[in-house]
């Protein structure tokens, strides 16, 4: 089984075929898109853990694919572009690219600055785990034992509300489609209607208050993400 799943996003056969090959090697499951429309449907439709996203794309080019990723997403992105000029690393890294790379390049150089983002997003994550335990204004979650205190205050959450909850706050910023958030909390197993995640939003919010429970924000035509 795969540790990681790739997006690359390119309109060049050869550095999908050459970046595959690396990479399937390392664990990696890379699938690939030859345009930025592509991509932003994969990136919305794919539980995915890196984009490696060209420049020169047709249609929506990959400044503004790096701009719609970092406005619901902190998706590693590794910019992999023939512009070499410093101007253009700078913007890539303005953006939120979290690593640029002028092509021609070296396949294994590539694959270790994946390696070496990933290694520390899951440090990071696993730091959140460790923990057990998050806190917001107003609001701690308490993952050990199954607890959610508003102002100091225990909330009676069900086993769902609880998992969501945790899922979105230990996820600060990142966009959930439904479909994701179902498979998180409720399970692959599960062939209910999605909108179930909808109707424990909404009583979920209920529970935490006004205050808190505005931090659960809806991403129009995708889901939910939790930001203060």
């Amino acid at each position: 089984m795969s540790k990681y799943k790739a997006l690359v996003i390119d309109d060049n056969d050869k550095v999908i075929e050459i970046i595959k090959d690396y990479f399937e090697n390392e664990n990696f499951t890379i699938i690939s898109v030859s345009t930025g429309e592509k991509g932003i449907k994969k990136i919305e439709d794919e539980n995915l853990d890196l984009v490696i996203l060209d420049i020169n794309l047709p249609g929506i080019d990959g400044w503004e694919v790096c701009k719609k990723i970092r406005k619901n997403s902190r998706l590693p992105i590794i910019i992999l572009s023939s512009k070499k000029s410093d101007s253009a690393k700078i913007k890539g890294i303005k953006l939120g690219a979290d690593d640029y790379v002028t092509k021609p390049f070296n396949p294994e150089e590539i694959l270790v600055r994946a390696k070496s983002i990933l290694d520390r997003v899951n440090k990071k994550n696993k730091k959140i785990e460790d923990n057990h335990i998050i806190k917001f204004p107003h609001l701690t979650i308490n993952n050990k034992e199954k607890k959610v205190k508003i102002n100091g205050k225990i909330i009676d959450l069900t086993p769902k509300e609880f998992d969501l909850l945790w899922t979105l706050s230990s996820n600060p910023k990142k966009v959930f489609s439904r479909d994701k958030l179902v498979k998180k909390v409720w399970g692959y197993d599960y062939f209910g209607d999605i909108r179930t995640v909808d109707t424990h939003i909404k009583s979920l919010r209920k529970k935490l208050g006004e205050k808190v429970g505005k931090y659960i924000q809806t991403v129009w035509g995708v889901g939910y993400k939790f930001e203060i």
